[in-house]
């Protein structure tokens, strides 16, 4: 391998990390994969900012040079049911009230309730709703997320999910102006909206550009909450070969071009997954200095 080669996750794997890897792993032969990516963390200092190990990421990461050959990880003991890296698990199928919601938005808007779920009772209800409904169905997001119910009277009528951003975004990168070195510290403070969804017994006219309206005016006291720092910047994609988009625009959600086709995991630089259209969304009027402190 070539230095800096590789990168994950705005991470950079260089010759000398692989060297240690493999040192490390057979200094600590003893240890099952779980433990081993929690000590290397530790090594290493990878947390969120709330002191959280990025435990997850770093399953990943090793994951994938093992399976590159880069490095050989201890054979897997026992899969846990959480492990959604080796076998996706669907949510459980509750049975929603799915009575029909029509009209015009005005009288809705009273009733309408957005709550944030995560590691709430109500998760489950989220979680299963996507997998029904959404066409990408339920995807277990891996670091920091924030999962929105949206109800009116009392019944799901929307759910809106925000996961950490990809890290390589040329588009938006030059939108916000920054350095290598600044996105990879600031990354963070940024948050990409992966599911959005409208019920299928939802007929409300102009109720997405008012779901997204009001998610904007508050997701940044939530991820605070969540994880001791706020985001200033919204993100999204839209496949233009089903969607144009127009309740994102309608928000005042901004068109900044077209991606590669790249994962944001990739480490090939080759496209493998279709184009999408990138729009975002600041959430500060200042958000290209807070993103470049």
């Amino acid at each position: 391998m070539d230095s800096g080669a590789l990168r994950y996750r705005g991470r950079e794997i260089t010759v000398s990390d692989i060297a240690f890897l493999r040192s490390f792993i057979d200094a600590n032969s003893d240890l099952s994969r779980w433990k081993l990516s929690r000590r290397l963390c530790e090594v290493w200092q990878w947390k969120q900012a709330n002191g959280a190990l990025c435990d997850q990421l770093c399953r990943s990461m090793l994951l994938l040079l093992h399976r590159a050959g880069e490095i050989e990880l201890p054979p897997i003991r026992r899969r846990s049911l959480r492990n959604y890296l080796a076998q996706r698990q669907a949510p459980e199928a509750l049975v929603p009230d799915n009575r029909l919601v029509r009209g015009p938005l005005a009288p809705l808007r009273p009733q309408i309730h957005i709550q944030q779920v995560r590691r709430t009772p109500e998760e489950a209800l989220f979680n299963s709703l996507v997998e029904q409904y959404h066409y990408l169905r339920y995807d277990q997001p891996v670091g920091e997320h924030l999962k929105y119910l949206v109800t009116a009277g009392g019944q799901a009528i929307a759910c809106l999910a925000f996961s950490s951003a990809p890290r390589h975004l040329a588009p938006r990168d030059q939108f916000i102006g920054w350095d290598a070195e600044t996105r990879r510290r600031n990354i963070r403070l940024i948050a990409y909206n992966t599911r959005f969804l409208i019920l299928p017994w939802v007929a409300v006219p102009h109720v997405a550009s008012h779901l997204l309206a009001r998610v904007a005016a508050g997701i940044a006291c939530d991820w605070q909450r969540m994880y001791a720092h706020p985001v200033w910047l919204l993100e999204t994609f839209v496949d233009p070969g089903r969607f144009r988009g127009i309740c994102y625009r309608a928000a005042n959600w901004i068109p900044l071009g077209l991606t590669t086709g790249r994962g944001k995991d990739d480490l090939s630089h080759k496209p493998n997954r279709p184009v999408k259209e990138l729009l975002v969304y600041p959430l500060h009027r200042r958000f290209r200095a807070l993103l470049s402190e």
